[in-house]
């Protein structure tokens, strides 16, 4: 698991993979799928094996694939050419493709197979991999940086720093293992954000840059300035903006503004009601491929991912400061609330401290 975790924000769509063969007690060959498009971590274990593999274990972290229909071999053939006889599986593949085929065709060829193992944190390990698979959704997770009175900026929009460095630098490691960053046009206008993650400096394979997510802005009326970071430095930007209803003037120099940007490089994707369907916009953001999404936003972004239930997991990183203010912004805010017997409870929940600052993690 591991060595598939060294691969994190880099196989999307594919999950993370790692292979261990074994022969007599000792360690003979590992690997990990790198990218889509190259050979699977079984399939490069084995190859590095070579003539070792006959009568050896091989253990990995996700069912070998055994369809077709993709850029690589599949794994099982390899798997029963080396001459492995046992292969000890953490989780079958929730692919409907795979899914139980891959464990039967290795039994089927007398290959003995143990499936299971580990199988919860194998889960964990590719848990935005099985949301995206099974819901065609990304998995969506909310990052909040809060003061120790719930607040995440001053009346006036302060909020740089609340949390600390090695707060800051954990964040940018989550935002170079997703697909993409997901804000609104309040955060955008008041920071000027680049929602890069330059701060991530470890390389997880050797010769590799970090890896920038995409960048989702809500924009409805397009009033980004042309001129700010997200429009101008890569990654790439994509603005989710209210369709243009022709004649008037104001929208004819919105789409003059959305031409010169998508000139620029920048994409486009439009709705018809008065505001976002966040539901709707997880759908279409699944159908280009977007596996993994984190919400990076204010008070009201926050609270309508949440009432829009799109929300997988939140990280919570709470400061020891406290700056109080009845106008100051509140991590969650909205026009509605939930009563306490309905309200908003997490599962599996993991603390840490990270110097002066506390992460509170959670599934809803």
């Amino acid at each position: 698991m591991r060595l598939a975790a060294r691969a994190r924000g880099r196989t999307s769509p594919n999950p993370m993979v790692g292979a261990v063969i074994v022969k007599n007690g000792k360690i003979i060959a590992e690997d990990y799928h790198k990218r889509p498009g190259e050979p699977h971590a079984e399939a490069l274990a084995i190859a590095r094996s070579g003539e070792l593999a006959k009568g050896s274990t091989l253990y990995v972290t996700l069912e070998p694939c055994r369809h077709l229909d993709k850029r690589t071999p599949p794994c099982t053939k390899a798997i029963m050419e080396s001459g492995i006889e046992r292969v000890f599986v953490a989780m079958k593949d929730p692919n409907p493709k795979v899914s139980g085929k891959g464990i039967d065709e290795l039994r089927n060829n007398n290959i003995e197979v143990i499936d299971g193992v580990l199988e919860d944190e194998a889960k964990r390990l590719n848990e935005a991999y099985i949301k995206y698979i099974t819901t065609s959704t990304p998995f969506v997770i909310l990052k909040v940086a809060m003061t120790l009175d719930g607040k995440i900026a001053t009346p006036e929009g302060q909020s740089k720093w609340i949390t600390g460095e090695k707060a800051r630098r954990l964040v940018h490691r989550m935002r170079s293992s997703v697909d993409a960053i997901l804000t609104a046009i309040g955060t955008v206008k008041t920071d000027n954000p680049e929602l890069t993650a330059r701060m991530a400096t470890e390389v997880r394979d050797s010769g590799n840059p970090i890896w920038n997510p995409k960048r989702i802005v809500i924009d409805p009326d397009l009033e980004t300035p042309a001129t700010y970071k997200i429009f101008n430095i890569p990654p790439e930007t994509i603005v989710v903006m209210k369709k243009v209803n022709g004649g008037a003037r104001t929208g004819e120099s919105v789409e003059i503004k959305k031409s010169l940007l998508q000139a620029k490089g920048i994409k486009f994707i439009e709705f018809e009601e008065d505001k976002a369907d966040l539901r709707w916009l997880m759908s279409r953001l699944g159908e280009m491929g977007i596996t993994s999404v984190m919400v990076e936003g204010g008070s009201s972004l926050n609270s309508y991912a949440l009432n829009a239930g799109i929300v997988d997991k939140v990280m919570f990183f709470v400061s020891l400061k406290i700056i109080g203010g009845k106008h100051s912004y509140p991590a969650v805010g909205g026009k509605t609330f939930r009563r306490l017997d309905e309200a908003h409870s997490l599962k599996d929940v993991k603390v840490k401290w990270l110097e002066d600052d506390l992460l509170i993690e959670g599934y809803l």
